[in-house]
């Protein structure tokens, strides 16, 4: 069988790629399942520091297989596979970026969603299309709903309207937008800058940035300062104070940017 999800490594960054172009890399049982075993190979590789989701073909992710979805049932339909997959993208605690060089739909915008940061291409489009075929984005509102403003996330779940990089850049959905011909060094600004991080700095920093608040500003201040005190005491915090003194980059920098 044809692999459809493709994993490299390259100073420090992982590339993991959907590449089903024949059904605009829809989120099909194999694909599904290659994507969580590329994914977890990705967190369990030393040598990454960041991650990047991309795409062959001219579609990031069409959303759900509706082809094969309408011949299973409703166990059958990726139902507890699929969320699994976006609490990879946000749970991962190495970096992850959204490269997208086409449009992403349902499914599709929920995985962008997920990922930390997001870079598109101008003439990328989005939408969230589940209601026009009589179904409710209930699994991506998860992940999609912590980045969008409400009056956005109303209007356009309730529409179904396609809605350009720009508008996505500008509810939150995306972090950037860029013509086609430089999202390739626009992906490799925000990666050179995820490989500076320390691997258990950026792991902690993610859990901090989703994790629920104390109820009092007291409890917040004592878990923060206990949080702060663990790192800067810890091997990779004084490596990070050891080589900002020496003017050298840290040593979990790769190579190749030292």
């Amino acid at each position: 069988m044809e692999e459809l999800v493709h994993r490299t490594v390259e100073n420090g960054i992982a590339t993991i790629t959907l590449d089903s172009p024949r059904n605009r890399n829809a989120l099909s049982a194999q694909l599904r399942r290659e994507l969580r075993e590329q994914l977890a190979a990705a967190n369990a590789d030393d040598a990454v520091r960041t991650i990047v989701l991309t795409h062959t073909g001219p579609v990031f992710c069409a959303g759900m297989d509706l082809k094969e979805s309408r011949s299973a049932g409703a166990e059958d339909q990726g139902v507890q596979e699929f969320p699994a997959i976006l609490e990879q993208l946000w749970t991962s605690p190495k970096p992850v970026v959204a490269k997208l060089a086409g449009p992403a739909r349902a499914g599709g915008v929920g995985m962008v969603a997920a990922c930390d940061i997001a870079v598109a291409a101008e003439t990328a489009t989005f939408a969230f299309s589940e209601v026009r075929i009589g179904v409710v984005p209930a699994v991506i509102s998860v992940t999609v709903l912590p980045r969008l403003h409400a009056r956005q996330a109303h209007e356009l779940f309730l529409t179904g309207e396609t809605f350009d990089a720009r508008r996505a850049q500008e509810i939150g959905l995306i972090n950037s937008a860029v013509p086609a011909d430089q999202l390739d060094d626009e992906v490799k600004r925000f990666t050179d800058m995820l490989v500076l991080g320390g691997p258990n700095a950026l792991a902690a920093t993610k859990r901090m940035l989703t994790a629920q608040r104390p109820a009092s500003m007291r409890e917040a201040f004592a878990e923060m300062l206990e949080l702060s005190a663990e790192h800067f005491a810890g091997a990779e915090g004084q490596e990070g104070m050891r080589a900002f003194a020496e003017k050298r980059k840290p040593n979990w920098v790769p190579d190749a940017l030292k």
